[in-house]
């Protein structure tokens, strides 16, 4: 009995495990996305300091960059 179990469910269990490896694939990438805004704010901070670009400047892309922060953290 367990073989036919193990037959009837099999495609089951290969669409859970696809989901589950799509679901892993979908994690890695917000977080990669997410460590990549965190250096580029970084960067940004450090062109602030030497002067490569001026407070608005600043402003405006660290808003551009926080807003896209918060939107992935709300997704996950």
């Amino acid at each position: 009995m367990f073989i036919v179990d193990d037959i009837l469910f099999s495609p089951a269990k290969g669409f859970m495990w696809i989901m589950r490896e799509l679901h892993k694939a979908a994690s890695q990438e917000l977080e990669s996305e997410a460590d990549r805004i965190t250096a580029e704010l970084s960067s940004l901070y450090m062109r602030l300091e030497t002067g490569e670009i001026t407070e608005d400047e600043f402003d405006e892309r660290e808003t551009e960059l926080l807003d896209r922060l918060d939107e992935l953290q709300a997704e996950e």
